[in-house]
């Protein structure tokens, strides 16, 4: 079953964060087991909040990913550009698909 991590942050350094990630995509290509999707949004109603939402092929390839020493320094580092705590939110997909 797929599964979606949806995780909630603040930051006034958004464009530090995405070149962070961006740079951790490189490193990891090829990789098997990472994620799959992502998705980032920003909140209309509240400045510098975002979700940013994680999909994985299972809970278990996600765990197995936040279990990896580089997905930890990953996030030890993008804390440090958030304003606050990050709320974590774990799904499992029961449904997805394209809509047009």
């Amino acid at each position: 079953m797929k599964f979606v991590q949806i995780i909630g942050f603040e930051t006034e350094r958004l464009e530090e964060m995405r070149q962070m990630l961006e740079e951790a995509g490189r490193r990891n290509e090829g990789r098997t087991g990472g994620p799959t999707h992502s998705m980032l949004l920003k909140d209309r109603d509240k400045p510098n909040h975002y979700l940013a939402l994680i999909e994985f092929e299972s809970y278990d390839e996600a765990m197995r990913n936040s279990d990896d020493p580089e997905t930890s320094k990953l996030a030890e580092q993008l804390g440090a550009l958030s304003l606050g705590e990050r709320v974590y939110t774990n799904c499992d997909v029961l449904e997805s698909r394209e809509l047009k």
